[in-house]
């Protein structure tokens, strides 16, 4: 599957409007869908990577700068932000990692497939949550006496939250992807455009 510059800016427009809403209240009633997001840039703008990536994440830091400053906070001064803030790079890097390797190995038996992208989300939130977890954790002033077994059962305690959400998220992106797929494959765009 290929895309043409057109569906690439739809689908980045798309996903950075999805983060963008849902970053805006991390345990609201719409969770956050930003790692599943850079998990979906992965897959899709696998070639896009040098602009995709650094754009998504400006949107992801200008999103947090608008949420905190909005409620009349110091950016720099509330307690997300600390050295460790900036393990978000490598936290959705990971994912947008997990969901490169995933498109470069995705045409396999429909099985396989799945079983790919099932180990591909749990590894992409498992690295993803060490960086971001970790680095608030091991890095941050919130945290006064941090050790080993607290990093642990801190770890342990949200992992499954967090996989849960992507998971939701990435789940219905290959429910639209198995919907739309027959849609985007070049011998059917060009058959069209015979008929037209």
């Amino acid at each position: 599957m290929t895309l043409d510059l057109r569906s690439r800016a739809a689908i980045f427009v798309g996903l950075a409007a999805l983060m963008a809403a849902t970053r805006m209240n991390h345990f609201g009633a719409i969770p956050d869908a930003s790692w599943a997001v850079f998990f979906i840039a992965g897959f899709y703008l696998r070639g896009s990577v040098r602009w995709a990536f650094p754009a998504l994440m400006a949107i992801a830091v200008a999103v947090d700068y608008a949420v905190i400053t909005g409620t009349g906070q110091s950016f720099w001064s509330h307690y997300c932000m600390s050295p460790g803030y900036w393990f978000l790079v490598p936290a959705h890097l990971s994912m947008w990692l997990a969901g490169s390797l995933l498109r470069r190995h995705h045409r396999i038996s429909p099985v396989n497939a799945l079983g790919l992208l099932l180990v591909s989300v749990f590894a992409g939130v498992a690295a993803c949550h060490l960086f971001a977890q970790g680095g608030f954790y091991w890095l941050s002033d919130t945290v006064a006496d941090p050790t080993v077994a607290g990093w642990a059962r801190n770890y342990a305690d949200w992992f499954l939250p967090y996989l849960r959400t992507a998971g939701i998220y990435v789940a219905l992106a290959a429910v639209v992807h198995v919907a739309l797929a027959p849609l985007l494959r070049p011998e059917r765009r060009a058959a069209d455009t015979t008929h037209s």
